[in-house]
């Protein structure tokens, strides 16, 4: 009876968003979309969406694997899932998303939730700085060519060593950052936990669940085996991305380089900034406008393939993540 009952809370939630998301875009619209293409661009294009969501669950496993028993595989699925979900929904996207996925990951491997936060972070780096580095050399190599210009290069790069330089400083002034964050977040805590608890949280709780976070956080030096699997993972899913995109294009008439896409699919996320569940509207500009620049593809042709490829992933991350939201269990018996 609980499965059932979870089950349609799945439905509800997962088809509640897509409902959503129908209203916002029109049916007709979407119904557009998809016929433009031909059958079996539109066929590839579904199958590299839904490789691209289990691909994710490559870097869940890794990252939660110091985790007490760690994720099985069909766990790991299943939290990559409702990560899109979560992603898709939330403000702004994984930024705000890894702190609710913390609260799940706590609760299933019976550890807590500084402990899940501190790997789904690590997770999170090791990934973007992993894409990120792959579409730098990319780019040089296109920009070395000739066919890409050279801004593209100098943003990738750029961002390449912004997020090293912010890993360097954090981890050599975590001990600075950390009195910070206790000062900071000590007061939040208290009130939050006065809500629920006789005897809510003090200091000395807040100065331990730090330790804890970055104890989980420095874990990863002694295991160069999972934090090259995530950054793995993170290649096959921006690969996959890619890929739909590419077959998209070829699907409106156009034809294009897949090494340029790969190439520009992280630049985009830098409009998860722009407080839009789904960034929609934003990351699809960002996105047309990029592939447009570093393909050489009319504006037109690239809008249509990103509007394509997001009617597929937008419905599949909402309504499969849904059902998933809906199995993680959020509380301990």
């Amino acid at each position: 009876m609980r499965r059932l009952a979870r089950f349609l809370i799945g439905v509800v939630l997962g088809g509640g968003a897509f409902a959503g998301y129908l209203a916002y875009i029109g049916v007709g619209n979407v119904a557009g979309r998809v016929t433009e293409l031909a059958p079996e661009a539109a066929v590839f294009v579904v199958l590299f969406v839904v490789a691209e969501g289990l691909a994710d669950a490559i870097g869940v496993w890794a990252s939660v694997n110091p985790l007490g028993r760690g994720l099985s595989k069909r766990q790991s699925v299943q939290f990559a899932m409702a990560g899109d979900f979560f992603d898709t929904l939330s403000p702004a996207g994984p930024v705000s998303s890894e702190p609710i996925m913390a609260r799940f990951i706590g609760v299933t491997t019976e550890t807590t939730y500084s402990d899940a936060l501190a790997v789904r972070g690590v997770a999170k780096y090791v990934k973007s700085g992993a894409q990120l580095l792959l579409s730098t050399v990319l780019a040089l190599a296109i920009t070395v060519g000739g066919s890409s210009p050279r801004f593209v290069l100098i943003t990738l790069g750029g961002a390449v060593v912004a997020l090293a330089v912010a890993g360097v400083v954090l981890l050599r002034f975590r001990v600075a950052a950390s009195r910070g964050i206790v000062v900071a977040v000590t007061p939040i805590v208290a009130w939050v936990s006065s809500l629920y608890r006789d005897d809510p949280y003090d200091r000395a709780v807040v100065e331990a669940a730090v330790e804890r976070f970055w104890s989980r956080v420095l874990l990863f030096r002694d295991r160069p085996g999972l934090v090259a699997l995530i950054a793995f993972g993170g290649v096959i899913e921006q690969v996959f991305v890619a890929a739909a995109l590419w077959t998209a294009l070829a699907g409106t008439g156009a034809t294009v380089g897949l090494l340029p896409i790969i190439a520009i699919v992280p630049l985009p996320q830098a409009s998860s900034i722009v407080p839009i569940p789904g960034s929609l509207g934003t990351y699809d500009v960002f996105l047309g406008g990029a592939l447009a620049v570093v393909t050489g593809a009319a504006p037109a042709s690239t809008a249509a393939a990103v509007l394509v490829v997001r009617t597929v992933t937008l419905p599949f991350g909402l309504s499969v993540g849904g059902l998933s939201v809906a199995f993680l269990r959020g509380w301990r018996p």
